[in-house]
């Protein structure tokens, strides 16, 4: 699964509760990371960077890719 720039945005300015705490932990750095510079360029590496950890994890995170999917 690949998310877009759209549902990165989403997921760096709105708050969702996921079931792994790994993702969480990893989306909370993000999100400071964003909130310093919230510009196009930090938004495409926080996409990339969220589609490298989907790619690995995907197989334990069912529940929290649906979420992700509704986005």
């Amino acid at each position: 699964m690949k998310i877009t720039t759209e549902q990165t945005e989403k997921l760096l300015k709105e708050k969702y509760s996921f079931s792994q705490l790994g993702f969480s932990m990893f989306l909370m750095r993000l999100k400071a990371q964003y909130a310093k510079d919230p510009s196009e360029a930090t938004l495409q590496t926080c996409m990339n960077e969220i589609n490298i950890f989907l790619q690995k994890f995907a197989a334990v995170m069912s529940k929290d890719l649906e979420i992700i999917n509704n986005l």
